[in-house]
């Protein structure tokens, strides 16, 4: 598992920001890194990184290479690569990756598949 400062500095190289306070509703397809802050209702998809920081409050299904959570999601997640989460993030859903990694205090509702 990579640290969360780790995807904090990865974070430089942005493709978008929705920042808190930000509310977006629809299809949000992206190459790159995107950082959601903000409230997002709807489908997500992309082949590259997605992470949803500590003020996020996300209801979507949401398909990537790369999920980074640690706001609240609701939805299901799938990840080519991995899904990391870390506290303090909610999550109901279901989520199927290869690796999923979930750091202590997290609150999990939903299933999980890997493979």
């Amino acid at each position: 598992m990579k640290s969360k400062e780790h995807y904090i500095r990865l974070s430089e190289n942005v493709s978008a920001i929705i920042q808190d306070g930000c509310e977006f509703k629809g299809t949000l397809a992206f190459e790159g890194l995107v950082r959601l802050g903000g409230k997002f209702d709807g489908r997500i998809f992309t082949n590259d990184i997605l992470i949803i920081e500590d003020s996020a409050l996300v209801k979507a299904d949401i398909q990537a290479d790369v999920v980074v959570v640690s706001g609240r999601v609701v939805g299901d997640i799938s990840a080519k690569s991995r899904i990391e989460i870390f506290k303090p993030a909610i999550i109901k859903g279901n989520l199927t990756a290869p690796i999923i990694s979930m750091e202590q205090g997290v609150v999990f509702e939903g299933s999980t598949q890997m493979g």
